[in-house]
């Protein structure tokens, strides 16, 4: 036969090529873009933009005003407001303790969440039960932890009680009236709230360690001892820079435990600078408590920045 009459038999013969997979990637994209259209995000970014965004921007503008309850008009100042809260040292007071309590408070935290997380690492049912319990706590309000543990650090508060049958005599110490001391247990409180959640960042950290790696230090004779301290807490090392990071930024923004047993007292040692803004702002004196909240957004940003970046280069070097 002739190869020009074959051809059109070969063609015939022969499947023509269909195109479902670009038919199946444009339905697709069509059908993504018709379920998920970005303009769903409106209602979230218009939420964000009244409750944070603009209050934000508002609070660099009221700082530099005489804003107050005693005045009906609003007018520029400078920095007058700033000037005025560093010349009597009150600023600077509340600062220092501000400062103080996130480092009591990154550290007491961060030590029990680690000590916890070790003890129950093992899957048993005993602490599968214990995890849970500590993690109650997280759960709570922090103004119900506050009032819970002002009752029992009272003179004739149970803890007192205990130590008093203990010991045979009558025990009645201030816990909470101490004014070297009071920002330690304020500080013990605020860790005992959220050593949960420290502990649970640690345990995942250490459910990821390869367990191939465990059992090579353990071939090569290393002691269990050994293997922690070389081999498992280095690789801690990202759970260390999420828990410390938390616990500064969240103590550094802490009110309601401190609020709820202290008040601030005795003799404004646990005066953080939030309670601080708290009480200048209720006396009408909103700029100047503008001014000190724009003055914690900057410590915060200020101190979050260093540390994150310090302890992600010990990641890298660990």
């Amino acid at each position: 036969m002739p190869i020009a009459e074959r051809t059109p038999v070969l063609e015939r013969t022969q499947p023509r090529p269909t195109p479902r997979a670009s038919t199946r990637r444009r339905a697709g994209s069509t059908i993504n873009r018709r379920t998920h259209p970005m303009w769903f995000l409106a209602p979230a970014f218009a939420i964000l933009l009244v409750f944070f965004f603009l209050p934000t921007l508002f609070n660099f503008v009221y700082a530099f005003t005489d804003w107050s309850g005693f005045k009906a008009s609003i007018n520029p100042t400078g920095f007058d407001n700033f000037t005025q809260l560093a010349s009597d040292g009150t600023l600077v007071r509340a600062v220092r303790i501000t400062l103080v309590y996130a480092v009591l408070v990154a550290v007491f935290q961060n030590l029990f969440g680690f000590a916890l997380a070790v003890l129950l690492e093992r899957d048993n049912p005993l602490n599968r039960v214990a995890r849970i319990f500590f993690l109650v706590p997280v759960l709570m309000s922090a103004l119900a932890v506050g009032y819970i543990f002002q009752a029992l650090l009272k003179p004739e508060g149970s803890l007192n009680g205990l130590i008093g049958a203990i010991l045979g005599r009558t025990f009645d110490y201030a816990w909470l009236g101490d004014t070297t001391w009071s920002i330690v247990v304020v500080a013990l409180i605020h860790s005992w709230k959220w050593m949960g959640l420290s502990m649970l960042i640690y345990l995942a950290g250490l459910k990821t360690i390869p367990e191939d790696i465990l059992e090579a230090s353990r071939i090569d004779g290393a002691s269990r001892w050994r293997t922690f301290w070389v081999i498992k807490s280095p690789l801690l090392a990202p759970a260390v820079t999420f828990n410390v990071a938390t616990a500064l930024l969240g103590s550094m923004n802490g009110f309601d435990i401190v609020q709820a047993t202290t008040g601030g007292g005795p003799a404004r040692t646990t005066e953080i600078l939030n309670i601080f803004i708290y009480r200048t702002f209720g006396q009408g004196l909103f700029a100047q408590a503008t001014a000190m909240s724009l003055v914690l957004f900057l410590l915060v940003a200020f101190m979050a920045f260093p540390v994150i970046r310090t302890l992600r280069k010990r990641e890298e070097i660990l």
